[in-house]
């Protein structure tokens, strides 16, 4: 009754119908639509300006903090965070997204609090951080003969590829778009995985190769049998940032685990 009554009074000052039903939904009408974002652009200032004069007390706190990321973060940088909150944060909780066709949305929307996306991906309104970067190297399974004096380029495009892409648009990898833009290469990719992660156990046991990032490549070679190879081609390295809301710049939880992040890509990649 509560809402209906506001419904009721919103849609006598703007005139408007403003939710209209259809079949068995609700839905806006294009007034209605209209004032979305703005709405929701104030109700986010609202919460942030609330809780910016809040306290943020890490060992104390049991707030939930929201990141979109792939599974590379959340396999090379995330188990790291996850042990350092335990002793500084330990009632801290943190909800991980799987990266979408678009990132930058999900932040502006305010569905998630940071992004730990290549930089490529970061939206250009909102302030960000960089984190580290990760060049590509070639898995193979670690009784292939191939060796880094044998990977030639020609013999690199001969070869059997396991590659990732994402999302309904089955957006490339970088190291793709960057064989392609660089040195127009294009390998033959015979398997195609949805996650990074799923890349591993298709190379154990066949002449297969792959292209992925170097700390993936390191810590899959702890737990199965592969080698690691240099690429064919330079490859630049790829920078990783983390991104927030413009709104939640001030607040003090999203510049604490901000803190938290730079200092365990710190500890993870030195002083470079």
């Amino acid at each position: 009754p509560a809402t209906s009554g506001a419904l009721s009074r919103l849609r006598e000052y703007f005139g408007d119908e403003l939710l209209v039903r259809v079949g068995a939904q609700m839905k806006p009408t294009p007034l209605g639509e209209s004032l979305a974002n703005p709405v929701h652009n104030i109700l986010m200032q609202i919460q942030t300006t609330v809780e910016r004069g809040v306290e943020f007390d890490a060992g104390e706190s049991d707030r939930k903090f929201r990141f979109l990321m792939s599974d590379y973060s959340s396999t090379t940088l995330m188990p790291h965070l996850v042990r350092k909150l335990s002793l500084k944060a330990p009632r801290v909780q943190i909800e991980i997204f799987m990266a979408t066709d678009n990132p930058a949305e999900e932040l502006e929307k305010g569905n998630v609090d940071f992004l730990l996306m290549p930089e490529y991906v970061k939206s250009d309104i909102h302030p960000v951080m960089d984190i580290y970067q990760d060049d590509f190297v070639c898995l193979v399974c670690a009784n292939n003969p191939l060796t880094a004096d044998d990977l030639t380029v020609d013999r690199f495009l001969q070869l059997s590829h396991v590659a990732v892409r994402f999302g309904l648009n089955r957006d490339k990898s970088q190291d793709q778009n960057i064989y392609l833009r660089d040195y127009g290469i294009e390998p033959r990719i015979d398997i195609i995985a949805s996650t990074f992660n799923a890349i591993p156990q298709y190379l154990p046991g066949t002449p297969r190769i792959s292209t992925v990032y170097r700390r993936m490549a390191e810590k899959w070679c702890e737990y199965l049998p592969l080698k690691i190879l240099p690429t064919p081609v330079a490859m630049p390295a790829v920078p990783w940032i983390l991104q927030w809301h413009q709104y939640r710049d001030l607040d003090p939880g999203i510049q604490w685990m901000r803190k938290m992040v730079a200092e365990v890509a710190l500890d993870m990649t030195g002083n470079h």
